[in-house]
């Protein structure tokens, strides 16, 4: 059996595992058998080739399956925070996967047409990160056709609405920034190592931020919102933020709170809701968005 079978079946084994929560030897491999028709692999195994695999699995994925002699179920045993970065993990092998049938599965899979999102240079960012060391960048603004060297003290990798940017302290200034990686290049790292602001906790700073901006003249806020049913389907699924709370879910709205700044991303996201939204609170919030509806009207 080739590494890529071996990969692939460890993968197959723990979206089973990740699917149904629990399941027996039996029905782990009839899972694999299906799975097998659509990635080509051997699926045969026995218990003991199982027992290496979960070895393998826990060693190259950081997740751990046990076995239940109680209930003689399989389990993956994970926290709530690890289970999160696993998702993201399975979610790039299912399209790394897909990529490499692509002869297979290019007449039914249509990918979105897209710029890099700068994901080359993460290894040596999260090294300088980890390690308190300066870099330094090229850098270029949408809004300015020059490109501009910058060296800063890197905090955090930090992800929004599918694009990734940096946190750093900019030394030009001492302003704590984003940066994003799409648009930075020539990528180097110093020898030279910074002091990491007492009590700075990246998780912390942009808890309550919708995208990478904060409000800086204001605290989070409480806001409320209803949406129409129909849209309010795809909030529940998909979060406007991780403080959303449901208040409301019948026929007539989808009422939601939540606590977070009101930025102008924000505004834009709800803005996109278009007439299935309506701000209930605060006032300041629905000021906003009264602001934009009639800018926009003038222009027509």
């Amino acid at each position: 059996m080739t590494k890529r079978e071996h990969f692939l079946r460890y993968i197959a084994i723990i979206k089973k595992l990740r699917n149904h929560k629990e399941a027996t030897f039996e029905s782990i491999v009839d899972y694999l058998e299906r799975d097998a028709e659509i990635y080509s692999y051997n699926t045969q195994m026995s218990k003991r080739t199982f027992q290496r695999d979960l070895q393998e699995i826990l060693s190259i994925f950081n997740i751990e399956i046990k076995y239940d002699f109680s209930d003689q179920v399989y389990r993956i045993v994970e926290e709530e925070e690890q289970r999160d970065m696993n998702n993201r993990m399975l979610e790039a092998l299912d399209i790394l996967n897909l990529c490499n049938m692509s002869d297979k599965a290019s007449p039914y899979v249509v990918f979105e047409k897209r710029r890099p999102r700068g994901t080359a240079n993460f290894n040596g960012m999260l090294h300088a990160i980890q390690h308190n060391k300066e870099i330094s960048f090229t850098y270029e603004k949408f809004w300015d056709e020059q490109k501009h060297t910058r060296n800063v003290d890197p905090y955090a990798l930090r992800e929004s609405h599918n694009r990734w940017y940096l946190v750093a302290k900019d030394h030009k200034d001492g302003i704590i920034k984003t940066f994003g990686l799409d648009r930075l290049t020539e990528l180097q790292i110093s020898s030279q190592t910074f002091r990491s602001p007492k009590g700075l906790d990246p998780h912390e700073s942009f808890r309550h931020c919708f995208g990478v901006l904060a409000e800086d003249k204001h605290e989070p806020e409480e806001v409320v919102l209803s949406i129409e049913p129909h849209q309010g389907k795809y909030i529940k699924t998909f979060p406007l933020h991780e403080s959303q709370q449901i208040l409301t879910d019948n026929e007539k709205e989808l009422r939601i709170k939540l606590h977070i700044y009101l930025s102008r991303d924000f505004i834009m996201e709800l803005l996109s809701l278009g007439d299935t939204l309506k701000v209930v609170a605060p006032k300041r919030l629905q000021t906003a968005l009264c602001t934009n509806y009639r800018k926009a009207l003038e222009k027509y």
